[in-house]
């Protein structure tokens, strides 16, 4: 889809899931759902023809059959409204599973039939295929399933010759149907059965939310001919494109259960009054908001990312639905948990609306798949054939141009032979940062190439990549182990100039950083003035047209390899902190700055003391208006979350995980693999979530304080799976030195290090919640 074509479906759909909202609200309040609970068969026929006369029934179906046409993003828009407003009626098994099945199959008079009276609502049709608890696909475990029932899908005829089904099936929807899609595992066929049929037994049992599910007992049921919708390998991929679609729509409703939990406890947390204060105002109960919230932003991210390209014909199709499926599921049943603790005794009782929520979820969870059975469905996605770099062709890579009118294939393609032709092999993931001298020459590479500042605009000399183009160059680089240069001018100072800065500043500095003449480090903490930076106290005074400059920076990257440094300072003390701050630039050579490396536990010389004693700086150094520094420290501070949200770091740990697995044979054991499984889609649904960051800064508008979220998640999952290589590494672990895997060389422990100072810098993560919290949830203090 065009940019064009997805804001208008986005409209669209806002205006579906408003309409949605509101005839919930008309036809079936709460109360309704808690009346008509464990009730056969749960729902009514009234209320479901009004669903069929809204459209409902028809949202999935082509017009050409009677349908609206509107398709999977229409639905999900109604499922999220079903989410915040339960309701009794099966919309999802009766209006998306079913019909869905129907649609898909071959043309026949039977089929145009049934189609046309399930939208009308004269008809609920239901779906009839599964065996066993825990089956995601037709035809399994048949050998258990026959000693458990008695019964066995061997194809057998009645007397007068016709086909008979005799099965059991398991978790049956919508129950009380008027007929069912059955699928016929002995004649690998689609068969359309009558309610009423002689030999079927329909036994109803309640789900934990109320609404009912059907055991279907099939003792010698005559099939007919004109019964048979399809047969072989077109039925069951007929079936499992019904389910995958039908596991996103479950994932919409899970995301609007997730969001209407939160937006209800945050409320609750703002209002509900205890010692004096909102039980809001407790840190620790603000710090577990902020952790539901990144869940439910990143299930939103990950269902919106799907549906602006959902695939649903692509070989990964079941593993792309069944991602959705898993995150939306994590959200919700975490949001509903967390909802029923916050509110405390009253979140346990009947009473409360939240005890509906948590049921729902539950229900949709164990359904098709709950978040362990949708994590190994989604496993395929994990096997990244790399594609052929062509890293034999000695043709030379145009520069200069404009990358964002070619293929994201083709760049792709481009970028790999690039790496392959250019990067030291040496110095593939390396386990600690790189130095100048050790990087000089990758760096000097990509400044040739005009590719060191990918994301900054072409009139500056940057690529000018587009949101997805970026994230592919950034995979790419990664996928290889390319490791990270001394950035801090391409990815701070920069963007800072481009934005804040003069032209006199533009056309003095940018150019340098480009040609690797000038090698920039940051100076912004100070010794108690780390998280709380707005504290710091290096003091710089006008004198004439200098600043004279004395204090202490702390912490600072690479400081003994910088030739320039950009730094907050105090320029007025008479006024609120954050008030008085300036923006400066030095060049690092200026008399009186002197470095003083710091040595971390990793044995590695990363950061640095950085001590001014009467530095002169130009006032032409001055980036934007005097005592107006603070201002453009927290838009470099966002940049800087952004970038340390990448997920580059995580892709890195990843690599490094599974390089150690496949050493060790760890993927043949099942824990292992769960536990890679779940740490890949934290990174893949972490990499979404960047997404939509990354279009804001492309748009050119100011990140919001919810850019916080990307710097929680992305660094402490790549803290958890540095540790969990040391664990799979097992004695590796805890040796000192390399290990060869191939051509990675992989120190498991070094790597847990460097992960460990990334949950700090930036503003810890603590930090980053009480900012989520004041500024984002607008809890009180």
């Amino acid at each position: 889809m065009t940019n064009t074509d997805l804001h208008e479906a986005d409209e669209l759909n806002e205006a579906i899931r408003a309409s949605a909202r509101d005839l919930l609200r008309a036809v079936s309040p709460l109360s309704r759902l808690r009346a008509l609970r464990e009730t056969d068969p749960g729902y009514e026929q009234a209320v479901w023809k009004k669903l069929a006369e809204a459209g409902w029934t028809g949202l999935m179906i082509p017009e050409e059959d009677g349908g609206l046409g509107l398709g999977l993003g229409a639905a999900c828009a109604v499922a999220s409204a079903l989410g915040r407003h339960p309701l009794p009626e099966p919309f999802v098994a009766g209006c998306i599973q079913s019909l869905t099945l129907l649609s898909r199959l071959p043309a026949c008079s039977l089929k145009q039939t049934l189609l046309q009276r399930a939208v009308s609502g004269e008809l609920v049709i239901g779906v009839a295929w599964q065996h066993e608890s825990g089956q995601q696909e037709p035809g399994q475990q048949q050998a258990v399933r026959q000693e458990q029932t008695g019964l066995s899908d061997e194809a057998t005829v009645n007397k007068n010759g016709s086909p008979a089904l005799n099965t059991v099936k398991h978790w049956a929807y919508p129950a009380r149907a008027d007929g069912w899609l059955v699928m016929d595992d002995a004649q690998s066929a689609i068969v359309w059965v009558p309610s009423t049929v002689d030999g079927l037994q329909e036994t109803v049992h309640p789900r934990v939310d109320g609404t009912m599910a059907s055991t279907l007992t099939f003792k010698g049921v005559q099939i007919c001919a004109d019964q048979i919708l399809v047969q072989g390998e077109a039925a069951r991929e007929a079936l499992n494109y019904a389910n995958n679609i039908t596991r996103v729509v479950q994932a919409a409703e899970l995301l609007g259960i997730a969001q209407e939990t939160f937006d209800q406890t945050l409320e609750y947390l703002k209002t509900r009054v205890q010692f004096g204060k909102p039980i809001g105002a407790n840190q620790a109960l603000q710090h577990r908001m902020v952790d539901a919230y990144l869940q439910v932003r990143m299930a939103e991210a990950v269902m919106a990312e799907f549906l602006a390209d959902p695939q649903l014909d692509d070989d990964l199709a079941t593993a792309h639905c069944a991602r959705v499926k898993a995150r939306c599921a994590h959200a919700a049943l975490l949001m509903t948990r967390s909802a029923v603790q916050f509110h405390g005794a009253i979140g346990y009782t009947d009473e409360l609306d939240i005890g509906l929520y948590l049921k729902r979820a539950l229900h949709l969870t164990s359904w098709l798949g709950g978040e362990r059975e949708s994590r190994q469905l989604a496993m395929p996605l994990t096997v990244r054939e790399p594609a052929s770099s062509n890293e034999g062709r000695q043709d030379e890579i145009p520069v200069g141009i404009d990358w964002n009118e070619r293929s994201e294939d083709e760049f792709r393609s481009v970028v790999r032979r690039f790496i392959h032709a250019n990067y030291p092999s040496a110095l593939r993931n390396p386990p600690k940062r790189l130095h100048w001298e050790e990087i000089q020459g990758w760096y000097m590479t990509l400044s040739r190439q005009g590719w060191l500042a990918p994301a900054w605009p072409r009139e500056h000399g940057g690529m000018g990549l587009a949101p997805a183009k970026l994230i592919a160059f950034i995979e790419e680089m990664e996928a290889y182990g390319v490791a990270r240069t001394p950035d801090q001018g391409i990815i701070n100072i920069g963007p800072v100039l481009i934005r804040h800065g003069t032209d006199e500043q533009r056309k003095k500095y940018l150019p340098k950083i480009l040609s690797g003449e000038h090698i920039w480090c940051q100076g912004y903490s100070e010794p108690n003035a780390g998280s709380d930076l707005a504290s710091l106290r290096t003091e710089a005074v006008q004198e004439g047209d200098e600043f004279v400059v004395n204090g202490q920076k702390i912490w600072t990257t690479l400081a003994q390899d910088a030739t320039h440094i950009f730094m907050l300072v105090r320029t007025d003390k008479t006024v609120k902190k954050q008030a008085g701050i300036s923006f400066l630039l030095a060049d690092m050579k200026t008399p009186g700055i002197t470095v003083r490396p710091i040595r971390n536990i990793g044995g590695e010389e990363e950061f640095c003391e950085v001590f001014f004693d009467n530095v002169r700086v130009p006032k032409e150094n001055l980036v934007g208006k005097l005592d107006e520094g603070w201002t453009i420290a927290k838009a470099l501070l966002d940049f800087e979350r952004l970038f340390v949200g990448s997920p580059s770091q995580c892709w890195l740990a990843l690599n490094q995980l599974q390089r150690i697995g496949q050493k060790r044979k760890l993927f043949e054991d099942a824990a292992f693999q769960d536990q890679y499984i779940v740490s890949f889609l934290d990174v893949l649904d972490l990499q979404s979530l960047y997404g939509e960051f990354a279009d804001v800064v492309k748009r050119g508008d100011a990140l919001p304080p919810s850019v916080s979220l990307l710097k929680i998640w992305a660094t402490q999952t790549y803290s958890r799976i540095c540790m969990e290589s040391v664990e799979a590494a097992a004695e590796w672990g805890g040796d000192d030195v390399s290990l060869q895997l191939g051509e990675m060389d992989v120190h498991p422990a070094r790597r847990l290090y460097n992960s460990a100072i990334t949950t700090i810098y930036g503003g810890t993560n603590e930090i980053q919640r009480n900012i989520l919290a004041k500024l984002v949830l607008e809890l009180p203090t």
